[in-house]
């Protein structure tokens, strides 16, 4: 039967019922009931499958009069006898926090509320059975009624957990999609501690020495630290897309499974209505499948986005739809509100060069204003980075990040094009400041860096202490802006001798650009510093460079940045006019 995609279908039932095409994950369910671990935690990128994963753990788990046999007898699950032995024996729990971003607690807490009562509500013949004690009848009763106070919310599945356990005489499953979606819009909005603290108490309640509890099951897209959020479980397990070689490939497609996917998406002998559904396009190429959409390492194991491949194969175009559902708030705060990435670490990875980093498995957003390995953790975990090799060093993780592939270099692209943007928000301001710059016109890109300096640091910098983020965000805006005709090149912190940047045409006859940036020293004047940029250009013969490959012509530029101040001058004008420089008010 071709394989017809359901694009957003995360129902694994509705997903079968429908014929749609499905990539067998069911070896996943042997692993995990396998596993002695009582509590797993799997931390993988959004649209990866969780979602799918956990119903059809659900679906196979969960007690009910209705036979889904049906659903499973020509999956891998089925022929896993120990597997098996649990089919549909289990009350099954099953909850998602993915939908919660909110700006408050009190809605975050509302939001909760609402899922609870969902849960009551799925289980209401806990009322007819003689399981429950009046008095927690008469609990149940409010909660279906929406009267939930916050410890209500707190303890239920701790006590809805016990109903069930005792109801039906079979320990209980508790499923849990994107547990950290809330906690991520609490560091986001300024209700943190309060989410933090709220989530501690109820999966310590749910999770630990809870004797009805047969398994329970978490998803997110990073490992909270255990200090703030798990310090009260020790029977939880993490499954590391850095260590964890016997979950690899339960999240995502591996190569073997998308050259599957590709064979039987073709709409050769496919029933008519079925056929309507599928993209009339030439066969894939795989290496551009792979450019655009491998490149992410779990386990060892090299997996595609299946999010992005199931909507190849549903339109045939190759573009980047991961980025488009990502949900980036916390890395655009990151980049564009707080400065960090501005750096040439970030510059590397936009010209496709690994970087080397520190790892931290457990997540502190707190530290994400402050520690570089916080971030560059936070990038691998969310899907931003994959790492391309993994040493430990001292009982230090070290990995060597790259960007995974082309959707999400386009992602950073335009992240930083946001940055620029915000900097300069008219769209002839960012023009111009490229213009200014091709065309050597110093007085016009003097105006526009300084009106880029103003805006950036007085969200980034009030002080102005930290010059080197304009400069690594200006590059960075370079780099994107005029990727494809230009190669821009930077070696601030290289100590090679040679430019500051180098933008280089990559076609002869085309202008190119030396830009030497400088900040005074302590005593130095701007003039001075004008001064001592435009003979280290010359003395060092930085043009030559952009002369040998043919660029026409070459202009040569000096800028010096104090606090929020720029000066731009020609090489010449530096040289000549030095002792009459800038000396505006």
């Amino acid at each position: 039967m071709p394989f017809v995609p359901a694009l957003g279908q995360s129902d694994f039932r509705e997903l079968r019922r429908a014929g749609a095409g499905y990539v067998d994950k069911t070896p996943f369910i042997g692993q995990l009931l396998a596993d002695p671990a009582q509590v797993v935690l799997f931390p993988r990128p959004r649209r990866f499958g969780k979602t799918l994963n956990l119903s059809t753990l659900a679906y196979f788990l969960g007690k009910r009069d209705e036979d889904l046999s049906s659903l499973f007898r020509d999956l891998a699950v089925w022929s896993d006898q120990a597997a098996r032995a649990h089919f549909q024996q289990h009350p099954v729990l099953f909850l998602t926090f993915k939908d919660i971003k909110t700006l408050s607690y009190e809605t975050t807490l509302d939001a909760i509320r609402t899922e609870v009562q969902r849960l009551y509500s799925q289980h209401q013949d806990l009322l007819q059975g003689e399981a429950l004690r009046p008095d927690e009848k008469r609990h149940y009763e409010h909660m279906l009624l929406g009267e939930i106070t916050e410890e209500d919310c707190r303890r239920s599945l701790r006590e809805l957990s016990d109903y069930l356990a005792r109801h039906h005489g079979r320990r209980v499953v508790i499923l849990i999609d994107e547990y950290d979606t809330p906690i991520q819009s609490g560091y986001l909005n300024g209700f943190f501690d309060e989410v933090t603290l709220f989530f501690r108490n109820f999966f310590s309640a749910a999770l630990k020495d809870n004797p009805s509890l047969f398994k329970g099951v978490l998803t997110g897209v990073l490992r909270v630290a255990r200090e703030n959020l798990f310090s009260g479980l020790n029977n939880i397990i993490v499954s590391s897309i850095l260590h964890d070689r016997r979950h690899a490939t339960s999240f995502g497609f591996t190569e073997a499974e998308v050259a599957g996917v590709l064979d039987r998406a073709r709409p050769d002998g496919a029933p008519a209505e079925q056929a309507a559904a599928l993209p009339a396009h030439a066969p894939p190429r795989l290496d551009e499948i792979r450019a655009w959409y491998d490149g992410y390492l779990f386990g060892g194991e090299v997996i595609y986005n299946p999010w992005s491949i199931l909507n190849y194969v549903a339109t045939g175009a190759l573009r980047p739809y991961w980025v488009n559902t990502a949900s980036p708030d916390l890395l655009q705060d990151l980049i564009a509100r707080r400065g960090l990435g501005l750096s040439s670490e970030t510059e590397a990875l936009l010209r496709g060069e690994p970087v080397e980093a520190r790892i931290d498995e457990n997540i502190v957003l707190r530290d994400l204003d402050q520690q570089p390995e916080a971030l560059w953790s936070f990038l691998l975990f969310s899907g931003y980075l994959t790492p391309r090799s993994v040493r430990e060093e001292l009982g230090e993780i070290i990995a060597s990040l790259a960007i995974p592939n082309l959707e999400v270099r386009l992602a950073f692209r335009d992240l930083f094009r946001s940055w620029l943007r915000r900097g300069l928000p008219e769209r002839r301001h960012a023009e111009g400041l490229l213009r200014a710059l091709l065309e050597g016109d110093a007085p016009s890109l003097e105006a526009l860096l300084e009106r880029l300096l103003v805006t950036v640091m007085s969200y980034q910098d009030p002080a102005g202490r930290e010059p080197e983020k304009l400069y690594h965000g200006f590059i960075l805006g370079l780099l994107v802006q005029l990727e494809g005709e230009y190669d821009v090149r930077s070696n601030r912190e290289s100590g090679l001798g040679r430019a500051d940047v180098l933008v280089r045409p990559r076609a002869p006859g085309h202008p190119g650009v030396v830009l030497e940036l400088k900040v005074p020293q302590r005593g130095e004047t701007p003039e001075q510093a004008l001064l001592a940029a435009a003979r280290q250009v010359r003395d060092r013969r930085y043009a030559a460079e952009l002369v040998a490959a043919g660029a026409a012509p070459v202009h040569e530029l000096v800028a010096v940045f104090d606090g929020k101040r720029a000066w731009v001058r020609p090489v010449d004008e530096a040289l000549s006019g030095a002792e009459d420089g800038p000396s505006r008010d």
